[in-house]
């Protein structure tokens, strides 16, 4: 392996290049564009595209590329060349800062909900200059935002941005109340957990429904799950190693604090987590990942699977979205240091997140809504589709007392005990960790762990950042003109624990007792998509987003639009895959068997032999076989129904109603046939080559 310190960011135009690169003058003005939001003016921008395009240059590349996140959950890029001609026969190599600062994609084909007509194509990228340009496949991508003619986002990260900003200035009002004259700015950082499957290229290729939709839709369980609990950290595949080796230097030398790797629960199942870095940032680094892994895992004859679900009955896979609020003078504002009662700054801004995740709960689940993510929220291997938070005992027992204006009498830290005097002894942790919550306090960060593997953080964190800056601006101004500050502090704080405790629970989130316990307290259950969806334009959170700014009414409902309709399409993907398969590959495989078995039985009875295994298979088999026929008929009959259903929410609702439900009713019968079918008969490679298939 190269030098990771050598080849860390190596394809990144990063602080460290700018400063060698660029005039003092120029690079003070850049830095105070990224650091503060200063407008970078055209004269400087021109400096900087030139230093730019001579570096990416001596790294090889040839073209550049706007590199932005529109509305389809991945990225996209037009590549133009450096070259500009010189007369007839020569060329030089140029790039302006007009050309860094702005771009001009075709804005036609991407989802914009009715923000514009297909005709009218033009749209613009912006440079985003707190995202370092980096260079992959001999060609520089310069991060942006992605707009409309008109100036409404098409894209996932200019929201983002926006709350990043209006929250940073809600936070820094906060803390000036509290004396904090040397912090300038406050970010939101995120570490972003990604889990993959990783199945043999070979098989995939056999199997349609992973090419066309990312998971298995038909399947037999194999005979050997995730019961044993043995993938589970265990000892990583020299296959799987080689991998995760070129995977990581692959994302180093792009800056991707690529940190952790290890086996998940599911047979096949990885995870890579990366360190913490500003929340935009590791949003493009997570777009990277994703894509990254996806590119290596070609080169060692693997796929990746990022779906959420690409297996059933094995756990899928999610993202767990780990989030901070940090100043630039390095502190994070939810480090409960040691005497987390006296910490009032502290207590201040974890009841603002309390305050918020309770009254957007709705929002934040919808924030992860999708047809994939929906296989896994409430099955007993993600949370539930109740939001709710957990803080462990001991911060517990410190809202308690501030609620009951009782004293908080703080537990010496207990050592732990293990029963082997050479063991070295250690602090025990405040509190244990609770897999099953959807929102976690874990000591000095907060887990929303309900994002589907498949998805960008940009939408989840966009939510987030904007329900906190709304609480923290109600906040500042009960605190702002205050007489007795401690005391309002005090009775804030205390009000808030009162009014919005629902929200906390520290027990199992996948017991059936605490849905009820839920409901009881007037918690939402929207159990799929099609439910939570159609809140994003309840009057509350239409009100939030714009008078924060991050997103103005027009662009909600066509976000509203965009995810009804991508739920529908990706349903109607599914369920004809489903009947191609079950009418190109499975029915007729299953009819050749059964027609062999049948040779079998008259040539053994011929002989005077007893058939009775072949004939009783046989007619099971021949039985299944015209029940799946029917069922895929059946199933093809609703798609027809369905598709005909014009308003984007019923025709979703329909979807999830009746489309699933001929799908599920068209699996139960092939994966019957498949556990009696000959292997060497059936049409595609089995869960167990699949989840086993990689040594």
């Amino acid at each position: 392996m190269s030098n990771v310190s050598e080849i860390f960011g190596s394809m990144v135009f990063n602080d460290e290049v700018m400063k060698q690169r660029l005039p003092k003058d120029v690079y003070k003005s850049i830095q105070n564009t990224i650091k503060n939001g200063k407008h970078l003016d055209l004269t400087a921008a021109n400096v900087v595209a030139n230093a730019m395009k001579d570096w990416a240059i001596e790294k090889g590349a040839t073209h550049y590329t706007h590199w932005f996140q529109p509305m389809t959950g991945i990225t996209a890029e037009k590549h133009d060349s450096f070259i500009s001609p010189v007369g007839d026969s020569a060329v030089i190599m140029e790039f302006s800062g007009k050309e860094l600062v702005r771009g001009e994609p075709d804005a036609s084909s991407f989802p914009s909900g009715g923000l514009r007509a297909t005709f009218e194509a033009r749209g613009y990228t912006a440079w985003d200059p707190t995202s370092y340009a980096f260079i992959k496949d001999s060609t520089l991508y310069i991060p942006t935002a992605f707009c409309s003619y008109g100036g409404e986002a098409l894209d996932k990260k200019t929201p983002l941005l926006r709350s990043m900003e209006v929250l940073g200035k809600e936070a820094l009002k906060i803390l000036k109340l509290f004396g904090n004259e040397d912090v300038t700015s406050v970010k939101t950082t995120v570490g972003p957990e990604q889990e993959y499957f990783l199945v043999d290229k070979e098989m995939f290729d056999k199997r349609p429904d992973l090419i066309y939709t990312g998971r298995t839709l038909f399947g037999a369980k194999a005979p050997k799950g995730q019961e044993l609990d043995d993938h589970y950290f265990g000892s990583i595949k020299p296959r799987v190693q080689a991998y995760m080796k070129d995977l990581n230097e692959e994302l180093w030398k792009l800056g991707v604090f690529a940190k952790t790797e290890h086996n998940e629960v599911a047979p096949a199942q990885h995870e890579l987590a990366p360190i913490f870095t500003t929340t935009n940032l590791a949003t493009d680094h997570n777009q990277l990942t994703m894509e990254v892994m996806q590119k290596v895992a070609k080169k060692h004859g693997l796929v990746c699977l990022l779906h959420e679900k690409p297996f059933a009955g094995v756990n899928g896979s999610g993202k767990h979205n780990n989030w901070s609020l940090c100043t630039n003078t390095g502190v994070n504002l939810l480090e409960p240091g040691e005497t987390p009662y006296e910490n009032a700054q502290f207590l201040l801004f974890l009841s603002a997140v309390i305050k918020a995740v309770d009254d957007y709960q709705d929002l934040l689940r919808l924030s992860v809504a999708s047809a994939g993510n929906d296989h896994r929220l409430g099955a007993n291997e993600a949370p539930p589709a109740v939001v709710s938070m957990f803080l462990g005992d001991e911060l517990t027992a410190v809202l308690e007392a501030i609620e009951k204006d009782e004293k908080y009498s703080a537990k010496e830290k207990e050592q732990m005990k293990i029963g082997v005097h050479i063991l070295p002894k250690f602090p025990k942790d405040s509190t244990d960790r609770n897999r099953t919550s959807p929102f976690a306090f874990t000591g000095n960060k907060f887990e929303f762990r309900m994002l589907g593997s498949s998805a960008s953080i940009a939408g989840p964190n966009t939510v987030l950042n904007t329900a906190v800056a709304q609480v923290l601006r109600e906040f500042y101004d009960k605190l702002a003109d205050a007489k007795d500050f401690t005391s309002t502090l005090h009775e804030l704080v205390k009000d808030t624990i009162k009014q919005h405790k629902r929200i906390l629970f520290n027990g199992n989130g996948y017991d059936e007792s605490w849905i009820k316990e839920a409901e009881k307290r007037g918690l939402m259950n929207l159990k799929s998509t099609p439910d939570a969806i159609p809140h994003l334009l309840d009057e509350k959170n239409v009100k939030l987003f714009t008078e924060n700014k991050v997103y103005s009414e027009t662009e909600l409902k066509s976000r509203y639009e965009i995810l009804l309709e991508n739920y529908s399409k990706v349903i109607n993907i599914e369920a004809l895959t489903m009947v191609d398969m079950a009418k190109k590959m499975i029915i007729p495989a299953v009819s050749k068997y059964t027609k062999d078995l049948a040779k079998t039985v008259q040539l053994k009875t011929s002989l005077g032999m007893d058939a009775g295994y072949e004939k009783e298979v046989a007619t099971k088999l021949s039985g299944l076989n015209t029940a799946a026929y029917e069922k895929a008929k059946a199933l093809e009959d609703e798609i027809m129904k369905v598709k005909g259903i014009a308003d984007p929410e019923e025709n979703a609702k329909a979807y999830e109603k009746y489309v699933i439900s001929a799908m599920n009713e068209l699996r139960v019968v092939v994966d019957e046939m498949e556990t009696m079918t000959a292997k060497e008969y059936w049409p595609m490679p089995t869960y167990g080559d699949l989840l086993f298939g990689v040594r």
